[in-house]
């Protein structure tokens, strides 16, 4: 890496066998896809190849390989790989093709922004900067933007960024959880009602699109919409205009799409739960959040700011200390739940004075001081009624912290593991605080 961008080795991949035999194709931004989709890098007609088949990435050490949830599989000789890294130039099979992939000693550099933030996103590690660079081009422009990444990671952060430079900033921008509502409700919330459509329907409702005419719509947790749903909102993207549920005519609208998911879209294609007809729509432009893990030299920058925001929401001090000490420990954490369980165990540092422990350290039992003990401390001082409402408030922080950190932030298996439906757990985060909309 230098200060003007990310260096990374180039590859190229050449059919040896199969119905594609001569076929070839160079990485590009040091990635390459093998598949029979129509945007693989190499695309192949071989009907024992999946539409997205093998991923390969350049890195520091080599390029490493995933297979995409294949139907065939990926062979390395007699090895069938799920993932790996390669030094070295080798010859794949997949299906009935086999490719020969070449590490070339040539270079290039994928471009870094100069910035240490964009939106309300921070970090300066290369990982982020070439977040912003990918964001600051997708911006001015009407392409539909894909965000990948972790549950945690900011990607609604992204999403905002987006459309907060772009020249529908004035316009509204509107959010859609397409995990957080019943399938039946979906289609209502993105294209809206006519009365008396459906059972509960009283009156005539604009739906999400309606409402971000002019702006633009973040689908987020795209991966969990229903199959079923997906052509209408194909139809919808294609044709520039909507019906209500229920509806006899459509309505047109000018709406950027931004999306965003924890999935593998590739994946969900080839294993026929995700459409690669919309997958094709709204992929144009992607980008992948980064994992707090992958960063963990930006926590001098995030934690500082947190904390100050922390307290400003939650009306603490602003003095609180940050010593060089809880730095070093946070850097040893590997953050499943990146930077939302970071926000909420700075938050718990901030209200309760003492060090909440990692979810590794509860097996240990803890210490009274920083686990059970530190619920209670200081509730003495309270009259009952009161000491019992802060009481009930912590321990819910406490336990749905622990619940998401374990389950890597997906909230519908947090439900699950809590015996309530994922309704419950969204409204009790978003009561306690620890459910932000920008940190999603």
């Amino acid at each position: 890496m230098n200060d003007l961008g990310f260096v990374v080795r180039t590859f190229q991949a050449e059919v040896l066998e199969g119905p594609d035999k001569g076929a070839s194709a160079r990485s590009i931004e040091g990635r390459l896809i093998i598949g029979t989709a129509d945007d693989a890098t190499l695309h192949l007609t071989d009907g024992t190849v999946s539409r997205y088949h093998v991923e390969l990435e350049a890195s520091d050490e080599g390029v490493v390989l995933r297979d995409l949830g294949s139907t065939n599989g990926t062979a390395l000789g007699a090895v069938m790989l799920r993932e790996g890294r390669l030094t070295e130039s080798a010859v794949l099979k997949l299906g009935r093709t086999k490719v020969r992939l070449t590490l070339n000693g040539a270079r290039t550099t994928l471009p870094l922004s100069t910035a240490v933030s964009y939106g309300a996103m921070l970090g300066a590690s290369a990982a982020m900067r070439q977040v912003y660079a990918t964001l600051a081009r997708a911006a001015p422009t009407t392409a539909p933007v894909l965000v990948l990444g972790e549950s945690g990671t900011g990607k609604e952060l992204a999403a905002r960024a987006v459309h907060q430079t772009s020249e529908r900033a004035e316009k509204p921008f509107e959010v859609v959880d397409c995990g957080g509502l019943p399938p039946t409700l979906i289609e209502s919330e993105l294209f809206g009602h006519e009365r008396g459509s459906f059972t509960g329907a009283t009156s005539d409702r604009e739906g999400a699109f309606e409402r971000a005419d002019g702006g633009t719509i973040f689908l987020d947790e795209l991966g969990e919409m229903p199959l079923e749903v997906q052509p209408k909102l194909l139809r919808a993207l294609g044709e520039g205009e909507v019906r209500r549920v229920g509806g006899r005519r459509s309505k047109k609208i000018d709406v950027r799409v931004v999306a965003a998911t924890n999935r593998d879209l590739r994946r969900e294609v080839n294993a026929g739960r995700f459409r690669a007809d919309l997958y094709y729509r709204l992929a144009v432009i992607q980008v992948r959040m980064p994992a707090l893990r992958e960063r963990l030299d930006d926590l001098d920058v995030l934690v500082p700011a947190l904390v100050k925001r922390i307290c400003a929401e939650r009306r603490v001090a602003v003095d609180v200390p940050i010593p060089d000490e809880l730095t070093a420990m946070l850097a040893q954490h590997t953050w499943p739940g990146n930077v939302r369980e970071l926000r909420n165990y700075l938050e718990q540092y901030v209200i309760l004075e003492a060090t909440p422990p990692f979810t590794a350290d509860d097996a240990d039992g803890g210490g009274d001081e920083s686990g059970e003990g530190a619920l209670v401390r200081g509730l003495e001082a309270l009259p009952l009624r009161a000491a019992k409402a802060e009481l009930t408030d912590r321990f819910e922080r406490w336990y749905l912290s622990r619940l998401l950190a374990d389950t890597r932030g997906n909230v519908a298996e947090a439900a699950r593991r809590a015996g309530v439906d994922r309704g419950t757990v969204f409204r009790t985060m978003r009561r306690i605080g620890l459910r932000e909309p920008d940190e999603r």
